[in-house]
């Protein structure tokens, strides 16, 4: 179904993070993971250690929330909070681990959806102005 031209952004923007959202929640369901938790999941392991207030910063959403799910990943299993002098730190687990490699191929395999329409110059030309246009955002 083809979109009007006049389309503002928005309506795009709104469609595509919930088709990546369904798709991913989807995949994470059998590992009792909502796509609200794993870029916590994924960020930390990607660091290996990193604080509450880092992680916050990194993924631009606020401590508090942060907060709620670390709880979360943390009876889960999936997540350790070790407190180092006034910050809490983040490492991932064996299990939480294992669970960030798999996140991370649904993310590959979500980017080859995406891809399909385009040729490698307008996906990277995609990319780059998502990233130019987020970190205007912020």
């Amino acid at each position: 179904m083809p979109f009007d031209e006049d389309i503002p952004t928005s309506p795009l923007v709104s469609l595509l993070y919930r088709k990546q959202t369904s798709y991913l929640n989807q995949k994470l369901k059998d590992m009792d993971l909502s796509s609200g938790l794993y870029p916590l999941l994924v960020k930390t392991y990607r660091k290996g250690r990193i604080s509450q207030e880092e992680l916050a910063e990194e993924i631009h959403i606020n401590e508090s929330t942060v907060t709620r799910n670390l709880d979360k990943l943390e009876k889960k299993g999936l997540i350790t909070k070790t407190p180092e002098k006034r910050k809490k730190i983040i490492s991932v687990t064996d299990k939480g681990a294992k669970i960030a490699q798999k996140i991370m191929d649904y993310d590959e395999e979500w980017d080859d959806i995406i891809k399909k329409g385009l040729n490698d110059e307008e996906y990277e030309n995609f990319k780059i102005t998502l990233i130019k246009i987020c970190e205007d955002l912020v």
